[in-house]
């Protein structure tokens, strides 16, 4: 069988570039409060990297373009903007990874949940320059675990499913990754997951300086 050549790496953002997914977490968890929903930590923690139509139907039973989810929303991204992603830190080895698939000639994109705050996270990442493009879940009718950003992201890459790898932190991103047919490198650098919960990824490393110290032995090689 003839091997087929890496040319794209789809990333997720939140928990695998940037530390950002506690951050997600106390903002739901603020704003919910605020509209007199009371709503535990670990209850929002545990569906962090799906997006916000699924939260808003997990735990409140309803749909991500009512009125009320809407509002919820606009607040939510305000916090974000205003109170965390300013105090966020890249995670370890986020740059230099990324540089290293630049000067292999990847093609990269974002492929995250994340909505209009996206932006803002990858400034706070320091990867804006990097990245050729960026597919958030405002973008598409299904967020993850669906699959439907990782093939506007293949879209946008002009890539095959066969010629690209995903790398994500959450069993959300491995499960958008399959559906769209594309491998997926999971990291633990976003917390809570352990390793039977993203036993599915085609590797698992610490986070992406763990990736690049081991690329040769990674997916990245083929």
């Amino acid at each position: 069988m003839t091997k087929v050549a890496l040319k794209a790496v789809l990333f997720d953002i939140d928990g695998t570039l940037i530390d950002s997914n506690d951050a997600h977490t106390r903002a739901w968890v603020q704003t919910l409060q605020s509209h007199g929903y009371s709503v535990g930590y670990e209850q929002i923690r545990r569906l962090i990297g799906k997006g916000s139509d699924k939260v808003f139907a997990e735990v409140l039973g309803i749909e991500s373009d009512s009125a009320l989810a809407k509002q919820i929303t606009k607040d939510r991204t305000q916090l974000l903007l205003s109170s965390f992603i300013p105090n966020l830190d890249p995670a370890p080895g986020a740059r230099p990874l990324v540089q290293r698939m630049r000067s292999e000639g990847l093609r990269l994109v974002i492929a995250s949940s994340s909505g209009e705050e996206l932006p803002a996270l990858l400034a706070q990442a320091g990867l804006r320059d990097l990245l050729d493009t960026a597919v958030s879940s405002d973008e598409v009718k299904e967020s993850k675990p669906d699959g439907d950003i990782i093939e506007v992201a293949l879209k946008k890459a002009g890539v095959q499913p066969d010629e690209a790898v995903m790398v994500g932190d959450t069993p959300y991103d491995i499960a958008a990754a399959k559906a769209a047919g594309v491998k997926c490198i999971a990291l633990r650098c976003g917390g809570y997951w352990d390793d039977v919960a993203l036993s599915e990824a085609a590797a698992i490393f610490d986070d992406p300086a763990a990736l690049l110290r081991h690329w040769a032995d990674s997916p990245l090689a083929g």
